[in-house]
C-alpha cells in the first residue's frame, strides 16, 4: 500500500523499515504489505462484495496490522484498538485503492512475488504506530528523500520498490502520484550490474 499525503516540501509516502528478525529483506526500507492469506478473500468479500479483490484486502489488512491504520469509506485514519472493527463498520471502495503497479519476481529470483501496488490518499497530521514485529519503524518522507537515502547507502531498497519510488520521485502533486500507472518490467542487465547488490539479492 502506498499511502500518499500533501506536505510543504512535496509528496510524501509512508514507508517502514522491515524487522531484522524478518526472514525476507530484513532491515529493507519498504512499503506496508505482504502476502496474501485465505481470510483475504474472506475480506475481501465482505469489503467490496467481490473475492476477487483478496489483494486489494490484503492490503487494507497489512496497513491495519503493521502501522495502525483503518481505511474506511471515510478515508485513510487512526486505527485505534481494533481497526478491523472501524473497517467492517464503513468499508472503502474500490476506487479508493488504485493499482499502480504490478511486479512479479523473474523465474531466477530465489523468493518469487507477484506483487500489487495500490495507492490511497491519506490526510494531514496523521502518524503510523508500527507494530514493532514486522515493522520495526514508519515515517513518511518524500521519494525524492528516500532515493538519496539509499544512494548514500542510509536505506535498502529492493528493486521493485526502487524502481516504484524513482517513478514516485518524479510526480510534482499528490494528484499526479495518485494518478501513475507504471508500466513494470524486469531489471535491465546494465541496472543488475550498475546498482548497488542489495537492490536485487537479499544482503
Amino acid at each position: 500500500m502506498i499511502a500518499v499525503r500533501e506536505a510543504d516540501r512535496g509528496p510524501e509516502v509512508l514507508v517502514l523499515q522491515r524487522s531484522a528478525q524478518s526472514p525476507f529483506l530484513p532491515g529493507y526500507v519498504a512499503f506496508p504489505g505482504g502476502a496474501t492469506d485465505p481470510d483475504d478473500a474472506v475480506h475481501a468479500a465482505r469489503w467490496f462484495g467481490r473475492a476477487d479483490e483478496a489483494s486489494r484486502a490484503c492490503a487494507v489488512r497489512e496497513l491495519a496490522e503493521e502501522v495502525g491504520l483503518a481505511l474506511t469509506a471515510a478515508g485513510l485514519g487512526p486505527g485505534g484498538d481494533d481497526p478491523f472493527a472501524a473497517i467492517d463498520a464503513a468499508p472503502p471502495a474500490v476506487e479508493q485503492l488504485p493499482r499502480i503497479a504490478r511486479w512479479v519476481a523473474p523465474e531466477d529470483v530465489p523468493v518469487r512475488f507477484d506483487a500489487r501496488y495500490f495507492a490511497v490518499l491519506a490526510p494531514g497530521g496523521l502518524q503510523p504506530a508500527p507494530d514493532g514485529h514486522e515493522a520495526a519503524r514508519a515515517w513518511w518522507a518524500r521519494p525524492r528523500d528516500l532515493l538519496e537515502g539509499w544512494a548514500a547507502g542510509r536505506h535498502k531498497l529492493y528493486w521493485p520498490t526502487y524502481f516504484t519510488i524513482r517513478a514516485l520521485a518524479d510526480r510534482a502533486s499528490v494528484e499526479d502520484l495518485l494518478g501513475l500507472r507504471m508500466t513494470t518490467r524486469e531489471p535491465e542487465p546494465d541496472e543488475i550490474a550498475r546498482l548497488p547488490h542489495s537492490t536485487f539479492w537479499q544482503s
